[in-house]
């Protein structure tokens, strides 16, 4: 018994075990097919993860490390299950007596074994991957993402690029303005910055791009820094303004960073944006763009650095790239009409992209010459201009501050193209317009057009112009294209072609074109552009100004007759003008030119105009005398104006002034004077003298010493031509005679800007000029006696009593035909102002006022003389002679 039971109970161990092997075994075809249908489910779920996955990846993310596995798991069971299904096919097929007698029956059932275990585990992960809520997470932005260069090779930039590039390798550099006129290229420029970056190894943690526009939104900016920064959407979504900049803060203070502003329009507050202030020690770098000026500043930029159009050569090399060869190549006459073309667009690679894109299908030269021909005189009308470049280059003229600035700048385009502007007759007409009537001060209407000018510079809307000879005249120029933009603008973007009409050079203007003309506001004749005569007066309803300027003939008869608004007539530098009786009808002009012509008579019937408050007379060498009582009739003349007198007009100084003493509104005198008796007349007379602002004694004879009244109120004075003109003395007004060696410190020139001094032969001492603490140019010349400009007896000390040091306004110094001059001051002074001077022989003069010891001024921008001069000069200071020989240069035009 006790050994018939253990065999038993094994017998029973045998019999459970096959018997559960053979369930295994009978189960086994049902569960093969199971497996097959829970495989091919699960395949479906992960094809459906995967395609989700490669989604977000496309947009910028990567998948979860929890999906990845996943998707691993399942890639990995599929290759299991595979493997597992062949090895029980093979099986099967080696049976012997059917299923459950195979061969193998050992290795069968543990094949069968394991088919539900990965029935259970597929099913597992078709559950896991049906529930994923979330397959992929954004990417860890790159320190730096690229920009795209539309243009490539970018070309004309790399002067700017490598003085950015360097800056920004400078520690004490933290923050820089890149500025210039729309489509100058400061986008690409800075688009070029952000992609060296990814070229060259550098420390900075992170490169944030940032496009700022207008109007300014710093919300938005907030939200495209804190996505850059990859900070969580839970933590400023839906929060105050000041918890995002907190954010932003928090983040930039642990980082060395770059951070790229395009498109600034104003000044943005960094600091409420959240940017930390840089000079920390993480030496971290601001780098913006913007057209204005003024936005450098208001931006404390530590630099800044102008983009300026292209050269001749750079900006065909655009045009060309952009044409393309085929076109070029289509005729031989193209590549130098492409020339030409290109050269209208002076240099601005915007315009040279839109015309090129406009030229690029053109392939005969005549395609080529009708554009060129519209380019030149209606620019508009050329495919692209008006949406792709003037539209652009509009938002600058949007973003100024107020209608007078915009109408203002829309006035410049009056003047023809490469036209030297000068800035004091650009204001006088803004106020003769009366663009500046708020200010009933001429004087306060010029400071706020001088502020507008600087206004419209900062903006690149304007350009400093090249000063023809004149040192005492600021110039402007305003670049063809913004010109072509402005009178786009002028003519309501072209709806209206004629509201404003500018002819430079056209010839014979016909009287069909004059009819077309009778809804214009301003019409403006240059060079050569003369009209013919008409059958009957015109009639202009809405002329508000007509500017005649270098004409070769008259006027037509009756053509002034019917100018019902007129304010503006400017007929300078005509020389056949005839001035027409009909002026005199004109009871609304405000402003009338007549400089630089050969008129010999005015006539009696300008003394009908009541409203006319500027009236210039300068350089008309023919004029005769005025008709009496003509001047004290004009009651509303504010500005006086006769640079100049003829030889015929000499002899009615005194009545001149006598009759501009009648003036009750006058304030603004620019007058010539040659007698003693005229310059006493003058000062003598508050009103004149307070109202004098250039005053010009030429050919005094019989005059050994000239008294100039103070305080006064003369901007510039020229002495020309008093050959026996001794000594200027000073007089306080009401007060006793002061010697000009040592004038008295209340004896000041606190106007005086201008001195010229000329062929005063016997004239010695200027030691007045002390006393001009705000003068700005100074040019004397053909003296045979002067050997110091100012004495030494004062040297010691350098400032006035005004406080200023002596010529710390001084821009301009100009020394000719001086021989025995030997010094220019006592000892070195810093002239802060000063950007040139002019020295033409002067032998004796073997040393310059400057040494190491004192800032000199870092807006020195030329010393022009004889070489023979500058190897003859003494120094005291080898440091100074090595700082200024780079500028020293023997032409004026260098």
């Amino acid at each position: 018994m006790d050994f018939v039971s253990p065999v038993l109970d094994v017998a029973s161990r045998i019999c459970n075990c096959v018997g559960h092997r053979a369930d295994h075994l009978r189960r086994l075809p049902q569960n093969l097919k199971s497996l097959r249908t829970e495989t091919e489910k699960l395949n479906n779920v992960y094809k459906d993860v995967k395609e989700r996955v490669e989604r977000e990846e496309n947009l910028e993310k990567k998948r979860t490390h929890v999906v990845g596995g996943w998707m691993e798991r399942v890639e990995a069971m599929e290759k299991e299950v595979n493997e597992l299904l062949d090895r029980c096919d093979e099986e099967i097929q080696k049976k012997c007596l059917r299923i459950y007698c195979s061969k193998n029956c050992c290795a069968i059932y543990k094949l069968a074994k394991m088919v539900p275990e990965k029935m259970d585990a597929a099913a597992k992960l078709q559950s896991e991957g049906s529930n994923f809520q979330e397959v992929a997470v954004p990417l860890p932005s790159p320190h730096v993402i690229e920009r795209p260069l539309e243009e490539k090779p970018v070309v004309g930039l790399d002067s700017p690029f490598h003085e950015v590039w360097k800056l920004l390798q400078d520690e004490q550099v933290g923050s820089i303005g890149i500025y210039g006129m729309g489509g100058v290229g400061k986008t690409t420029l800075l688009k070029k910055i952000n992609n060296k970056f990814l070229q060259l190894g550098n420390d900075f943690d992170i490169v944030i791009w940032v496009v700022i526009s207008r109007p300014t939104n710093l919300e938005r900016v907030k939200e495209m820094i804190l996505d850059r920064l990859d900070i969580p959407d839970d933590r400023w979504k839906g929060r105050e303004e000041e918890r995002k900049a907190q954010e932003i803060r928090r983040v930039l203070k642990t980082k060395k960073f770059v951070l790229l502003l395009d498109d600034i329009w104003e000044p943005l507050d960094l600091l409420g944006v959240g940017i930390p202030p840089l000079g920390d020690g993480n030496q971290s770098k601001i780098v913006f763009t913007t057209r204005s000026a003024d936005v450098c500043g208001g931006m404390a930029a530590q630099k800044s650095i102008k983009v300026e159009c292209l050269e001749k050569k750079e900006a065909l090399s655009l045009f060309q790239a952009k044409v393309g060869e085929d076109t070029l190549n289509s005729h031989p006459d193209i590549p130098k009409l492409a020339e030409m073309v290109a050269k209208e667009c002076k240099g601005l690679p915007l315009a040279l992209i839109v015309i090129a894109r406009a030229m690029a299908s053109a392939k005969t030269p005549e395609e080529w010459e009708r554009n060129l021909h519209k380019l030149r005189l209606y620019p508009k009308d050329v495919a692209g201009t008006e949406n792709d470049l003037f539209s652009v280059l509009a938002f600058s003229y949007d973003s100024l501050p107020d209608a007078v600035t915009k109408s203002c700048f829309l006035y410049c385009s009056l003047f023809p193209e490469d036209n030297q502007i000068p800035s004091e007759r650009l204001i006088q007409l803004w106020i003769g317009e009366g663009f500046l009537d708020e200010y009933d001060d001429i004087q306060e209407a010029r400071n706020q057009g001088g502020e507008i000018i600087q206004m419209l510079k900062g903006a690149c809307l304007l350009e400093a112009g090249t000063t023809p000879d004149s040192r005492e005249e600021e110039y402007l120029k305003m670049h063809d294209v913004i010109r072509d933009m402005a009178l786009w603008l002028a003519c309501e973007k072209g709806k209206k072609k004629n509201k404003f009409v500018v002819k430079d050079g056209v010839g014979v203007i016909r009287a069909q074109e004059v009819e077309k003309w009778k809804d214009s506001q301003r019409i403006s004749l240059w060079n050569n552009s003369n009209i013919e005569e008409l059958r009957k007066p015109p009639h202009f309803p809405n002329i508000e100004t007509v500017i005649g300027c270098s004409m070769t003939s008259t006027f037509p008869s009756g053509f002034f007759t019917n100018m019902s608004v007129i304010r503006v007539l400017d007929f300078s530098n005509h020389e056949t003008l005839k001035l027409p009786t009909e002026i005199g009808n004109l009871n609304t002009l405000q402003y009338l030119n007549l400089s630089n012509t050969m008129i010999e008579y005015l006539p009696i019937e300008l003394k009908n105009l009541k409203k006319l408050r500027f009236l210039i007379l300068d350089w008309m060498f023919l004029l005769g005398p005025l008709p009496n009582q003509m001047v004290s009739s004009l009651s509303s003349l504010q500005l006086f104006s006769m640079k100049s007198l003829s030889s015929r007009l000499q002899k009615d100084e005194i009545m001149l002034l006598e009759e501009l003493d009648q003036l009750e509104h006058i304030n603004d005198i620019s007058i010539m004077l040659t007698g003693i008796q005229s310059i006493q007349r003058l000062f003598e007379s508050h009103k004149l003298r307070r109202s004098t602002t250039l005053l010009r004694l030429e050919g005094c004879r019989g005059v050994n010493q000239v008294q100039l009244s103070s305080p006064s109120c003369i901007k510039a004075l020229i002495l020309e031509k008093c050959y026996e003109l001794e000594d200027v003395k000073i007089i306080h007004f009401e007060k006793q005679v002061v010697l000009s060696k040592f004038p008295n410190p209340q004896c000041r020139f606190n106007h005086l800007l201008s001195v010229r001094i000329n062929r005063c032969k016997k004239l010695l001492n200027l030691n007045w000029l002390i006393h001009a603490p705000k003068l700005q140019s100074l040019l004397i010349e053909n003296s045979q006696i002067i050997e110091k400009v100012i004495e030494d007896e004062r040297s010691e000390g350098s400032e006035n009593e005004s406080g200023l040091s002596v010529f710390s306004r001084l821009i301009y110094l100009t020394l000719i035909h001086l021989p025995k001059l030997e010094s220019i001051y006592g000892h070195a002074l810093p002239f802060p102002s000063l950007r040139e001077i002019n020295v033409w022989n002067c032998p004796s003069l073997k040393m310059l006022p400057f040494d190491s010891s004192i800032c000199m001024s870092k807006k020195l921008e030329k010393i022009v003389g004889q070489q023979e001069w500058w190897d003859g000069l003494e120094w005291e200071d080898q440091t100074v002679m090595h700082n200024l020989t780079p500028i020293f240069s023997t032409s004026l035009k260098q």
